[in-house]
């Protein structure tokens, strides 16, 4: 099977269990899908968003349980590195990544994220794939404050939520284009999470100068 058909089939699996278990099958996919990134919630959330139309689901519940499902799941991952410590993870990584499609590469640049950026890395970089979900590990390498963790999580998952919902209710049936939009530009998003955070901590600096 290539990759794109194994993805395709992902695609499909999510849009099943949306469709046939409403919110539980909401919070299921979107806790997997911190744990195992090839599910997108690019696609999860915006179908969700779009059977509000339908009167299925609301927009304020697919906040919610979204944010819920991914919270459980950065918590596993936050608990895992914490238990494990860096060397481990990464061997971890090495051996059993590619199941996952991700690679120690994955993981460095979620190191890399955190040391540079701090707390609100957690909260930004919910809106960015892939390091959404690892960013989780080296939060709990770094053994961060878990009152924090969860509270910058909570925010940040809950914003990457309701966006992509009211995204797929505004396209309604077009709902895929967001992912198909988030795929192609993701590396905007990319540049405009990090200028952000620059932005933050630039401010910050100069309040403290002064």
């Amino acid at each position: 099977m290539q990759l794109g058909d194994f993805l395709n089939a992902i695609k499909i699996w999510v849009e099943q269990i949306i469709s046939s278990m409403g919110y539980v099958g909401l919070y299921l996919v979107m806790f997997l899908e911190n744990v195992f990134p090839p599910i997108p919630s690019e696609v999860v959330l915006p179908l969700a968003g779009s059977l509000t139309l339908t009167g299925r689901f609301s927009i304020f519940w697919i906040t919610i349980i979204g944010m819920l499902g991914s919270l459980t799941g950065a918590f596993l991952f936050y608990g895992l590195g914490k238990w494990l410590g860096e060397p481990r993870v990464r061997i971890l990584m090495e051996k059993f990544g590619r199941y996952a499609l991700l690679s120690t590469n994955d993981l460095d640049r979620s190191l890399e994220w955190f040391d540079k950026y701090d707390d609100w890395v957690i909260f930004f970089s919910r809106m960015v794939p892939i390091v959404r979900s690892l960013i989780s590990i080296p939060a709990g390498i770094a053994a961060m404050d878990i009152t924090k963790f969860g509270f910058f999580t909570i925010l940040g998952t809950a914003l990457w939520s309701l966006l992509l919902a009211l995204g797929g209710r505004l396209l309604g049936e077009q709902w895929p284009l967001i992912a198909e939009f988030i795929n192609t530009y993701q590396n905007i998003v990319l540049v405009v999470t990090v200028s952000a955070v620059l932005l933050f901590i630039g401010s910050r600096l100069f309040k403290k100068k002064k």
